[in-house]
């Protein structure tokens, strides 16, 4: 069975409730894991808008050596043990949607990597970093997208 990653608060495909942008109160949504194969020995999220303006990728929220028992990732908390790593926005914290005000609809990526190894990374690492760093170590991943414009 393929891994599976969804949200209570929203669909694939469709709107992030606004409390969890910058309009609201900027906090993570409840995320929930399931069939991660036993291979795994963590897991690696990364929150990203390729829609940002400037045709580069927008950083939300980066988050690695998660646990990969875990099932749900609670709204506004950080899984035990894991590491997040800077964003974007230039600090190590989840970052909610917050696209130009009139633009059209810009999608967010949760992007969710089972890995057969822990990441050693320092708390400094960014996208790039964790990206090179899971190079030949993805055994599964799982996509769960959604949209917002202000």
């Amino acid at each position: 069975t393929a891994m599976k990653f969804t949200s209570a608060a929203f669909n694939d495909q469709k709107s992030i409730p606004v409390e969890y942008t910058c309009e609201g109160t900027n906090i993570n949504p409840e995320l929930e894991i399931s069939d991660v194969p036993d291979s795994a020995h963590s897991l690696t999220l990364i929150v990203d808008d390729p829609d940002a303006t400037g045709d580069r990728a927008w950083d939300h929220w980066i988050v690695w050596n998660i646990d990969p028992k875990t099932t749900v990732i609670k709204e506004n908390s950080m899984p035990p043990g894991a590491v997040e790593g800077i964003t974007s926005f230039g600090n190590a914290k989840y970052g909610g949607p917050c696209p130009p005000k009139g633009s059209k609809p810009h999608r967010y990526m949760f992007k969710l990597y089972a890995l057969d190894s822990m990441l050693t990374l320092l708390a400094t690492a960014t996208k790039h970093d964790v990206d090179k760093a899971m190079e030949g170590h993805v055994v599964a991943q799982a996509l769960l997208t959604g949209l917002f414009n202000r």
